[in-house]
């Protein structure tokens, strides 16, 4: 007994240098200082110069250090789903659909693009006064550039000269001995033998937008003898508000707030137990729920509304269904085989929406064994060049929220969540995915949604342990249609993410 504890102990201190020894290779924790200017000597180096090749330029000649355990920061060790092999490798037409692909990516870039998104960088000491942000124009409209200014030494002329893309210059007043050219135009220039008169004349400056979009932006180019700023104009509708009038400002009036929505196929039983067990806690609140049943049975009582959809037509097509029908501030989704209980705090829910900027927000299953998940997930995309880019899923969360000591912000929570229900029909629910999808949601909802996990607030999970023999032919039929899946169903999903979302890979831990 002694001997093999002698070589277990010795097989275990092995193992264990080997796996410092190749964390080290990859991820050292100290900064070794390795200068590496002269000669790009790894793998990690190479990375690092393509990462930051634009920020870095030009200072050829001056070394620098790897702080090694920062930069394994940007580039973790993980798992990869090769997105791009999984679907062109089955796919009939490859290059087809690549050349599909970057078309509808160009065409999305036209859309999404503004030159807000651009880089600007100011330079050092300027003698040039602008604004950096905050400046709005509603379409073809007209307004008061805000904050334009010279400060140099005095000499015999101040001129300034300003450049505009989609928009026109004047000025809502003239200041004497200021000579403005170019008023009305794309480009004008002000100049000046006095500063202080030059600088109250930019005090009137005004731009008009002549191009009608929804949204978009300006880049004016603003500069003098040497020197040359860039600012950006946002140009575009101011949002409008979609409020809820749910009646009085006192304790939180749950039926006027919530509708509580979920989707049943060939689980009326469990439906009937969801419906008894929301009824013992709230007994006025809307249920709405989306019916792709064969056979529809009719599901009845107050506060109910049951919309029959075409046969299979699929999970996420429900939940659109049954979202476009909420008219409350907030919807509650519910998987037509929770219970609720003691636990299932809706009020909670509610709270934390309505006090922070959250839009969404998740609670916990709890399964019969005891056993509780909240599916807690970050997520984040990094840029991948022409090919598309690469997603990256990681268990967890970013960080607590204050006030609430049991709840987090995170990217993605369990099938048990309540949202702001505009927010949520923005986002909408893929209808392709007819039998399973749940993550989908919440990529597609990277970006316009924040969202945060409530440990404490739980529903519970009806019991799926049953002996095969024991199972009711509909519960049979549930498993076949739930969990069996074709290569062309899992080809889809695959699909979803290469094209839709344009991602090349897929990384988790």
């Amino acid at each position: 007994m002694r001997v093999i504890s002698t070589k277990y102990v010795g097989l275990l201190l092995v193992a264990e240098l080997l796996l410092l020894l190749l964390f080290h290779a990859w991820c050292p924790g100290t900064s070794s200082g390795v200068n590496i200017q002269p000669k790009l000597h790894n793998s990690i180096q190479k990375l690092l110069m393509e990462k930051t090749i634009h920020a870095i330029s030009g200072y050829p000649d001056i070394a620098y250090h790897i702080k090694e355990d920062v930069v394994c920061l940007l580039f973790p060790s993980v798992w990869a789903h090769n997105l791009h092999l999984a679907f062109l490798s089955s796919h009939p037409d490859p290059e087809g659909v690549k050349g599909r692909r970057a078309q509808e990516y160009s065409s999305f870039q036209r859309r999404s693009y503004t030159p807000a998104d651009e880089l600007i960088i100011a330079q050092a000491n300027s003698p040039l006064q602008y604004p950096t942000q905050g400046v709005h124009v509603q379409p073809l409209k007209t307004i008061i550039i805000p904050g334009l200014g010279l400060k140099e030494e005095t000499k015999s002329n101040h001129t300034v000269y300003l450049k505009a893309t989609i928009g026109t210059f004047d000025v809502a007043a003239t200041v004497d001995i200021v000579s403005v050219r170019g008023a009305g135009e794309k480009h004008m220039m002000l100049s000046s033998p006095a500063l202080s008169a030059l600088n109250h004349q930019l005090q009137f400056v005004t731009y008009t937008n002549t191009m009608f979009h929804p949204r978009t932006a300006d880049t004016v180019q603003f500069a003098t003898e040497g020197h040359e700023s860039f600012f950006t104009i946002n140009v575009g509708h101011a949002l409008i508000p979609k409020l809820y009038n749910s009646g009085s400002q006192g304790e939180y009036n749950i039926s006027a707030l919530v509708t509580i929505a979920t989707k049943t196929f060939l689980r009326y039983d469990k439906l009937k137990d969801l419906i008894d067990s929301i009824r013992q806690y709230y007994p006025t609140v809307t249920i709405v729920i989306a019916d792709d049943n064969e056979h529809p049975e009719p599901v009845t009582g107050p506060h109910i509304e049951q919309y029959i959809m075409p046969f299979k037509k699929g999970w996420f097509a429900g939940r659109n269904l049954v979202v476009s029908q909420v008219s409350t501030k907030y919807v509650l989704w519910v998987d037509d085989d929770f219970i609720f209980t003691t636990s299932t705090k809706v009020e909670k829910m509610v709270d934390i929406l309505e006090k922070t900027t959250l839009d969404l927000v998740g609670g916990a299953v709890r399964e019969v064994t005891g056993y509780t998940a909240t599916y807690r997930h970050t997520i984040s995309v990094e840029e991948g060049g022409e090919e598309g880019d690469c997603l990256h899923i990681r268990q967890g969360y970013h960080h607590s929220i204050e006030g609430f000591p049991n709840c987090v912000v995170t990217d993605a929570v369990i099938n048990f969540f309540m949202g702001r229900t505009d927010k949520v029909r923005q986002v909408g629910f893929n209808p392709r995915l007819s039998r399973r999808g749940h993550l989908e949601f919440f990529v597609d909802a990277l970006g316009s949604l924040h969202i945060g996990s409530c440990s404490d607030i739980i529903v519970s999970h009806a019991s799926k342990i049953k002996l095969p023999w024991g199972k009711a032919k509909s519960e049979k039929a549930y498993e076949h249609f739930r969990y069996s899946q074709t290569d062309a169903e899992k080809l889809m999903h695959v699909e979803e993410f290469y094209f839709k979302n344009r991602f090349k890979c897929m990384t988790s831990n």
